[in-house]
């Protein structure tokens, strides 16, 4: 598995929207958990974005709840993280 960075941006957005609730963070630690270990379909929903952000993909942590990554190379970059309004 390729290393994961976390970009300013997504730790910025973890601490405000995540952070403040212990339920989504168990969530996220789960669905980062089933990420690493290659898994990309259900419940993650992995899935190719288009747009203005095409090239990028996303996967789920809750119903609304997205965390938006690009992969290259040599590592993946988590972008953002929020509800399907503010990451899109």
């Amino acid at each position: 598995m390729k290393p994961v960075i976390f970009h300013r941006d997504f730790d910025k957005h973890y601490k405000q929207r995540i952070k403040p609730k212990p339920k989504l963070i168990s969530q996220f630690r789960e669905r980062y958990d089933l990420f690493l270990a290659g898994e990309r379909g259900r419940p993650l929903n992995d899935h190719a974005l288009t747009g203005d952000l095409q090239g990028g993909r996303a996967f789920s942590i809750t119903g609304d709840i997205r965390v938006v990554y690009i992969e290259l190379e040599d590592q993946i970059i988590f972008l953002a993280i929020g509800t399907h309004n503010q990451v899109y």
